[in-house]
């Protein structure tokens, strides 16, 4: 059974990884799909899975990397910011499974009940904290006014206990769905926690 608490699957990707127009476009998707949702017999059901749709547009969208920098592909950028995921648990969180793909990630956070943090002030500061990192290692590559992380994140609520196991091996077996290197089926690229 899952834990009582929420469980989300975090999406962040870098600043300028998706073409503006396809942004656009997949963002109009995803309204017209959440207002219809309202009129749909089961509301609930249908919103979720006009979200589940989004997510799986925007990570297709994401692996084909058409546009945009590629900085996680970068061993010393990968520690960091794995470093910087599994020391929410630190703070109480818990980081199940998390993958980095050359310019996003995904990561399962749980937040036990009880547990005095924001999860999304918790996301924000990662953010903060893994892009003055990054800043400092991609010196002079990156320009002083971009931004390292697009503004915001995704997040998808994960349900129950058999969601986050087919969540988990979609992180799993994701670097090897996309033909990546075999560096990033194993540290700093992904972790499962749950399995270590």
């Amino acid at each position: 059974m899952l834990p009582a608490g929420e469980t989300i699957l975090l999406t962040l990707r870098l600043a300028g990884s998706v073409p503006t127009r396809a942004g656009r476009e997949l963002h109009t998707q995803r309204v017209a799909a959440q207002q219809a949702a309202r009129t749909a017999p089961d509301p609930l059901a249908a919103a979720r899975r006009a979200e589940k749709r989004f997510f799986a547009d925007f990570d297709a969208l994401l692996d084909a990397a058409p546009v945009g920098p590629q900085y996680l592909e970068r061993e010393k950028l990968a520690e960091l910011v794995a470093g910087e995921l599994l020391m929410l648990e630190e703070q109480g969180l818990r980081v199940p499974g998390f993958v980095l793909l050359p310019n996003h990630l995904h990561a399962v956070l749980h937040l036990p009940a009880g547990v005095g943090l924001s999860l999304y002030k918790t996301i924000e500061l990662l953010m903060q904290r893994t892009a003055t990192q990054a800043r400092r290692l991609l010196r002079g590559q990156l320009p002083p006014e971009a931004d390292f992380w697009h503004p915001g994140s995704h997040e998808l609520v994960v349900q129950d206990e058999d969601e986050l196991t087919r969540v988990l091996a979609y992180l799993a077996t994701h670097p090897v769905r996309l033909g990546l290197p075999k560096r990033f089926h194993e540290w700093p690229y992904e972790s499962d926690s749950a399995n270590e």
